[in-house]
Formats: C-alpha cells, sequence, structure tokens
C-alpha cells in the first residue's frame, strides 16, 4: 500500500513548518484536526463518521470511556472499532513532547489498553509515531521503551508506511493481519503475560508484607519468612 499524496502533502507541511508544530503554543486539537485525523482516514478508517453510523457501530469513537477499578474516568484520545468491538486504541499527543523518551505517554496507553484487553496500541504526536505491545501491565518504573515493538519520525512515514498500514490499516485489521501480527511472538517467552504479571505481584506483596511483619514484631528471618508464606497462602 503506497503512502498517499495527501499524507505526502501533510508529511512536507509538518517539515516546513517544523518550529512552529513544535512550539508549546500548538495544541493537541489542532494537531489532531490537521494531522492525524487526515493520517487515519488515510489508513482506512471513517474518521469523522461520514457513513453516519450509529454510535454503537462508528469505527472511532473519540475520548472513548474506558473503566479502571469501576470508575469511568479515563478515555484514550481514540479508539479504534469493528462492527462496535474495540481494535486498538490511539493516545495522541502534541508536538512538543518527546514520545521517544517520556515515558508517561507510553504508561498512559498501556494501562488503557491493558485494562481493555488489546494487544497494541500507539503513541504519536504526527513527529513520531510508536507502537506497543499493550498485553503487559505498565509499571511504575517503565522506560518509554518498555513495550515498544515500533517507532518512526515522520520524515520516514514514507519508507515505513507499508508496515504500518499492514497491521493498522482497516481493510488488515478486517483481514486479521492485526491480530496475527499481535499474536506472532506470542508463546514464546516461556510464560504468559498474565503469569509473568500475577508472579511480579506476588513478590511485590511478599516485600511490603515483610516489611511491616518486621516493623511491628520481633522475629527471626526464618519466622518471617514463614509468617509471609502462611499469610500468602
Amino acid at each position: 500500500m503506497p503512502i498517499p499524496a495527501r499524507i505526502l502533502e501533510r508529511v512536507e507541511t509538518f517539515g516546513r513548518n517544523l518550529e512552529s508544530y513544535l512550539s508549546a503554543d500548538y495544541k493537541e486539537t489542532q494537531l489532531r484536526r490537521e494531522f492525524l485525523d487526515p493520517l487515519f482516514e488515510a489508513l482506512g478508517w471513517d474518521v469523522a463518521n461520514q457513513a453516519g453510523y450509529a454510535e454503537a457501530y462508528k469505527d472511532v469513537v473519540h475520548e472513548d470511556t474506558l473503566k479502571i477499578s469501576g470508575v469511568a474516568a479515563t478515555a484514550p484520545d481514540y479508539s479504534f472499532r469493528i462492527g462496535g468491538t474495540r481494535k486498538f486504541f490511539v493516545e495522541a499527543k502534541k508536538p512538543s513532547v518527546r514520545i521517544k523518551d517520556d515515558p508517561a505517554p507510553a504508561a498512559q496507553l498501556r494501562r488503557y489498553s491493558y485494562t481493555a484487553g488489546l494487544l497494541l496500541g500507539i503513541v504519536t504526536d504526527f513527529h513520531e509515531f510508536a507502537i506497543y505491545d499493550t498485553r503487559r501491565r505498565a509499571r511504575e518504573n517503565d522506560k518509554a521503551s518498555t513495550s515498544r515493538i515500533f517507532y518512526c519520525t515522520f520524515e520516514q512515514y514514507p519508507e515505513k508506511w507499508d508496515e504500518i498500514a499492514a497491521i493498522f490499516s482497516r481493510e488488515a485489521v478486517l483481514r486479521g493481519s492485526f491480530d496475527k501480527h499481535a499474536l506472532s511472538n506470542k508463546g514464546k517467552r516461556g510464560t504468559s503475560e498474565f503469569d509473568d504479571d500475577f508472579l511480579a505481584d506476588m513478590e511485590h506483596w511478599r516485600d511490603l508484607l515483610a516489611r511491616n511483619l518486621a516493623l511491628s514484631n520481633t522475629l527471626t528471618q526464618r519466622d518471617l519468612n514463614f509468617a509471609v508464606q502462611r499469610i500468602l497462602a
């Protein structure tokens, strides 16, 4: 799938006015309308619901409400769907944000996507474009590169377009290429993502419990280990 002329034009415009777009004064809302909406429309998504579908069946939901811990408080910038079923989220940032190095946008996307049970997600400000494997829970000290499986800048869109479209175009999702790509490395890690997260949580709880018991009791190390094991058993 060759990169469409309108996206080449957007790339040229972005490069020509790069200093202005990287300014903190250039807002995320402007970015979405001028660059991200056209980008995903070029990938075949009906971003503005031109087809007039009912709310439940729109291709794209903007600021989709997502419940975390039972509270409907978070809203991914874009939720891409097929037949009303969420397939992936996109977290948009203004271009002054350093997506490659700032862990916050990646953590935000990964939390949303993990909670929704989605496989892949995107963080982009058009200036940068990053794809994440979102099957693993985001943790406090994760780097921006943690679980990142693809990264490029806007100058690379012409050469990387086929790769992006092969996963995230609407046609690719309908043909199953999105799921196939997301699951292609599944099972090669030895344990499932859920098992890894559960074991990590258990170690965290064990450490916290041991610290609390040690503060309030005079126990030998052996007795402390035994007490922790009994409580967690």
